[in-house]
């Protein structure tokens, strides 16, 4: 019983801060995107503002990606809620027969796969167009160097 209160805690731990870091990165996107905005603001449209505008689709696109992760995280563990219900016969709604528990425990099981790929396809992609966003806001910043360096 030990064992299985120690894996729990250890669960909780690393779900808490794969939640931290998805909120973190919420953060760190939303920050950017004020950042960009902030810097251009003043600024007359010109071609010269494509690599901010990039930046700021990125940095748009990972808060989007973001908030989807979490929604899959939260229906992978409802998911694997209802698994665990079905699996000790407990669920609200537990099939009459084994047979039926064993087809229910299996199409749960196979939901809980594919909400995990999703969360983990959104929080890769989060990640992703951070960095992505953060290289275009590089890229414009270098070339607004260089347009004001040589006058053009």
């Amino acid at each position: 019983m030990a064992e299985n209160k120690e894996l729990f805690e250890l669960y909780k731990q690393h779900a808490t801060g794969q939640e931290k870091y998805t909120y973190f990165l919420l953060a760190a996107a939303a920050s950017a995107l004020a950042f960009a905005v902030q810097k251009t603001a003043d600024l007359c449209l010109s071609w010269w503002l494509l690599p901010a505008g990039a930046a700021a689709l990125a940095w748009g696109i990972s808060f989007y990606f973001g908030c989807r992760n979490l929604t899959w995280v939260q229906t992978a563990i409802y998911a694997n809620y209802n698994l665990l219900s079905l699996m000790r016969g407990v669920h609200p709604e537990q099939p009459k027969t084994p047979q039926l528990a064993k087809a229910a425990i299996s199409g749960v099981e196979k939901a809980l796969d594919q909400n995990a790929k999703s969360a983990q396809f959104y929080a890769d992609w989060q990640f992703r167009c951070l960095v992505i966003g953060g290289v275009f806001f590089l890229a414009w910043h270098v070339l607004d160097m260089v347009r004001r360096t040589y006058g053009t």
